[in-house]
């Protein structure tokens, strides 16, 4: 009996369409505004990022299908300089160099495919379907089939053309998961298409997902579907102004676990990590180092540029001062997060009293407390190690949580602070602890680690973010970062 028995696809559902990703919808906002002020003012670095962006997609969307491996290094030597032979050699991976060159460049053609698409407004149709995918398995010549029998052998690959013969694939488990038959691919394909040009004021992220998934549910092609699906959740993020997203090989694992949760229904989790995805392009493309200013050429009089001067500096003070207007919503998180810790910590206090006398605290601090560079280190290392720029030229916000009972003590701190290298607007919370112990001896305190992150994903927030619609999933947030910092604290009593 199939694990997974195929059935025809579902349009967008209104379950699907209340998936709660309110607090990304700020962040588009906010970034469509940052890319045309990245457009002028640094045209070059925003061009190199988005390259990158795409021979990283490009290496990493065959690993996943495992067309090939690749170590580390030489990826980020082709992501930085290009899809060059002499950048690789045999060593480096598990198929020849030659042949790894070719698979991405056709990768990377695809990718342009879809960008030229989108300036031309070419309307998405089969054809073109048939086109990205003829692209993708330019060079690929084969693909490995399975019969009634479950024998497996090598049939010669169909390029940009439908499936021939059935592609269910088994699991480890001997279980088969079932895809669309050969017979009814091209009805199924013309319902995607025909849904999908009527989802254009639905979130992109949540249409992205549903094309995905609903996709793959078809598998059309008798392999290079995984490929295809990403180009085309490209093309709909790239049609909505946003980023392209890479799917890294670290997330293969959890890739496939959200598709199967979607064939059971549930397209949320596709969604959630499709979000947690773009969030980090955005704040990582909001990060890069501008150091070109606008050049203009001045033919006026110096009575008009003296006018037009003083006219656009009262548009940029208050365009400044609606960016800054983040530090509001900052604040009110930070009032909300000192509430939530206060409780918590008042709770850790009795259930810990018997290790010994307890004593808990709560500090808020910030720009409005004279003492905003606190943790400036800590904040500025770990968006570092995600390729964001932590600005702290700009107001920076934080609670310090403390309980120490008997010699050990936690220190869990929340900080705000704004990201990109220009004031955007937009700001993160981050989360992370120190645990304490003190010595018998005159109570000197010897600090036994340095502080840990505990927030596995920062969470963000814009100046046109409404308190009341990220309430609720800031306080989920932060009860996973302190569960963290407590699970560490309880360890060591």
């Amino acid at each position: 009996m199939p694990d997974y028995i195929w059935r025809p696809i579902e349009t967008l559902t209104e379950v699907e369409r209340r998936i709660d990703l309110a607090a990304m919808r700020p962040l588009y906002e906010n970034w469509r505004v940052s890319k045309k002020r990245l457009q002028q003012s640094s045209p070059a670095q925003l061009a190199d990022f988005n390259q990158r962006l795409i021979r990283r997609l490009s290496v990493e969307t065959g690993i996943l299908e495992r067309l090939y491996d690749l170590d580390r290094g030489t990826t980020e030597a082709l992501v930085a300089h290009g899809f060059a032979e002499e950048l690789v050699t045999r060593s480096n991976t598990n198929i020849e160099p030659t042949l790894l060159i070719d698979l991405l460049r056709d990768q990377e053609a695809a990718i342009q495919l879809v960008i030229d698409c989108i300036g031309k407004r070419r309307e998405l149709t089969k054809g073109l379907i048939h086109e990205l995918h003829a692209i993708l398995t330019k060079h690929q010549e084969t693909t490995t089939a399975v019969d009634q029998f479950g024998n497996r052998f090598e049939i010669p690959l169909l390029k940009g053309k439908y499936k021939e013969q059935p592609n269910n694939p088994k699991r480890p488990d001997g279980a088969m998961h079932e895809y669309c038959p050969p017979l009814h691919v091209d009805s199924e394909m013309a319902n995607l298409l025909e849904w999908l040009s009527t989802y254009s004021e639905d979130d992109p992220i949540i249409v992205a997902a549903w094309l995905h998934h609903r996709f793959t549910q078809i598998h059309p092609y008798q392999d290079g579907n995984g490929r295809v699906a990403r180009a085309l959740t490209t093309m709909v993020l790239l049609r909505s102004d946003l980023l392209p997203l890479v799917l890294d090989r670290d997330l293969r694992v959890e890739y496939i676990n959200v598709l199967e949760s979607a064939d059971l229904g549930e397209l949320a989790p596709l969604a959630n990590v499709f979000a947690r995805l773009e969030r980090n392009a955005i704040l990582q493309a909001l990060s890069v180092d501008a150091d070109a200013e606008i050049a203009r050429q001045r033919s006026l009089t110096s009575a008009v540029i003296s006018s037009l001067a003083d006219k656009f500096a009262r548009r940029k003070e208050q365009k400044i001062a609606e960016l800054r207007q983040v530090n509001d919503v900052a604040r009110e998180l930070r009032l909300q997060a000192r509430q939530s810790l206060e409780q918590s910590f008042n709770e850790m206090e009795v259930t810990i009293a018997d290790v010994g006398h307890t004593e808990s605290f709560i500090h808020e601090g910030g720009s409005d407390h004279g003492n905003g560079h606190w943790y400036k280190f800590e904040v500025v290392s770990s968006a570092k190690e995600t390729g964001k720029f932590a600005n702290f030229s700009e107001d920076h916000y934080f609670v310090k949580a403390s309980i120490r009972a008997a010699r050990e003590r936690l220190v869990f701190v929340t900080s705000f602070h704004h990201v990109g290298r220009e004031l955007t607007g937009i700001m993160e919370a981050t989360s992370f602890s120190r645990l304490e112990s003190y010595e018998d001896s005159e109570d000197r305190e010897s600090v036994d680690e340095k502080f840990f992150l505990c927030s596995m994903e920062p969470f963000v927030f814009t100046h046109r973010t409404k308190i009341a619609e990220i309430k609720d999933a800031f306080g989920r947030w932060l009860d996973q970062a302190l569960a963290v910092a407590i699970k560490e604290y309880g360890d060591r009593l």
